[in-house]
C-alpha cells in the first residue's frame, strides 16, 4: 500500500482494518507486563470476577487498535499522537476475538507551527466479530505533508 500523507485526506473519509485475533498467550503475557490484575492473568482466578473470565487489559486493546490504524492508514514518517480526549471500553475483549477498526476522520487543519505538517482529528471505533463494539477513542495526531516541488 502506498503510504498516506495529510493532502490525501478529506473530512469524513473512513477506513477498515484488517481483522485481528486475540489470542490468550498475548492477552496474559500483556497483562504481565503493563497490567497485572487477577483477571488478565489467570483464567481460574477470572472466573470468580465480576467478568466470569479472563479478559484483556484495556491498555492492550488500545494498542491493538494503534497497530491496527497505524497499517491500515500507512502514514509517511508515521503519526505523531498529539492527545485522546475520549477513550471507552464498553464491552470486554476476551481470548479469542477478532477485533477490528474503523477510522473516521473528523477534521483536518494544516498545523501552524510545522508547516510541513497537518492535524488530523479522528475516531477510532474497534469492534469484536459479534460487531460489539469494544473501544472508542477521540483523537488528534500531527501527520506529515506532501513536499511542496519548489
Amino acid at each position: 500500500m502506498n503510504e498516506r500523507y495529510f493532502d490525501d485526506l478529506k473530512v469524513g473519509d473512513h477506513f477498515k482494518s484488517e481483522p485481528l485475533n486475540v489470542t490468550e498467550k498475548q492477552l496474559i503475557e500483556f497483562a504481565h507486563k503493563f497490567d497485572p490484575q487477577m483477571f488478565h492473568l489467570s483464567r481460574k482466578r477470572a472466573e470468580r470476577t465480576i467478568f466470569k473470565g479472563l479478559i484483556a487489559s484495556g491498555w492492550h486493546t488500545a494498542a491493538i487498535t494503534m497497530r491496527l490504524f497505524v497499517q491500515t492508514l500507512n502514514f509517511a514518517e508515521g503519526a505523531i499522537g498529539l492527545g485522546v480526549d475520549e477513550l471507552r471500553w464498553p464491552n470486554v475483549v476476551r481470548p479469542g476475538d477478532v477485533l477490528t477498526v474503523e477510522t473516521e476522520i473528523v477534521d483536518l487543519r494544516p498545523s501552524r507551527s510545522r508547516p510541513g505538517y497537518g492535524i488530523i482529528r479522528l475516531r477510532n471505533v474497534t469492534t469484536n466479530q459479534r460487531g460489539e463494539t469494544v473501544q472508542t477513542m477521540l483523537a488528534s495526531a500531527m501527520v506529515p505533508r506532501r513536499k511542496q516541488s519548489a
